[in-house]
């Protein structure tokens, strides 16, 4: 299947007093696999709204999301989890690694949810850390790693077990511009050499000016696409009214 990810007239509303806040609004796109994506917008646009609902940590309030062609929008709690844990690795602007862990314990957590021997979940765990160049590093506490290190452990956790698709929420937003660099570079590598699709949110112009395609969000609604000639005839469209 050419697209991973089909995004259908998919609206979020969040229930406000007497009324509700359209968080997103009537959004649709679909991800090639292995492209190398940014949602982008200003605070409120919805961008981290829509990573949130590909995700299945939310649910859309209508429309549709596909992934590998299963409609995630009918799945119940359980095989929403059990599509989170098996296809999908996350990346968050705050590292959310666990401080009694070592960084090889981190990045093993997610093979302990499945049925998988020692010896492979220790094998992944070396590839994974290796991958991120934190080989030297995979005994030590998260309060003993700088947070560039911190954020290479979380992204040798979202790989460990081979996901299709890796979801990034600000991932470079509490790092130095060195840093970002470097993880900018880190996640484009492994984009290209293990063909993982990586959807970012951000609006960090370091790492909008890396991305294959840029999808801007405003007020819950697409704007620009620049991967969908459709979507940016629909923008000009807009732009004349």
């Amino acid at each position: 299947m050419e697209h991973l990810v089909d995004v259908e007239r998919v609206s979020k509303r969040y229930p406000l007093d007497h009324s509700f806040v359209r968080a997103l609004d009537d959004v649709s796109l679909r991800i090639r696999r292995g492209e190398f994506l940014a949602i982008a917008g200003p605070s409120g646009s919805g961008k981290s709204t829509l990573l949130n609902l590909i995700g299945c940590i939310d649910s859309p309030s209508s429309g549709h999301i596909r992934i590998d062609g299963i409609d995630t929008s009918a799945l119940r709690p359980a095989a929403a989890a059990a599509l989170r844990r098996d296809r999908l690795g996350f990346v968050f602007q705050t590292f959310n690694l666990i401080p009694v862990f070592t960084a090889e314990e981190n990045v093993e957590y997610p093979l302990l949810l499945r049925r998988m021997t020692e010896s492979e979940r220790r094998r992944r765990v070396a590839e994974a850390l290796a991958s991120v160049g934190l080989t030297e590093r995979a005994r030590h506490r998260p309060d003993l790693l700088s947070g560039g290190e911190r954020q290479r452990v979380a992204v040798a956790r979202a790989i460990v077990h081979r996901p299709a698709l890796v979801l990034a929420d600000e991932p470079t937003a509490n790092l130095d511009s060195h840093t970002a660099r470097q993880l900018i570079d880190l996640m484009g590598e492994l984009n290209a050499r293990l063909g993982v699709t990586f959807i970012f949110s951000t609006h960090d112009q370091r790492l909008l000016d890396r991305m294959d395609r840029i999808v801007r969000l405003c007020d819950g609604k697409v704007i620009e696409d620049t991967g969908d000639q459709e979507a940016q005839h629909a923008q000009v469209s807009i732009a004349g009214l």
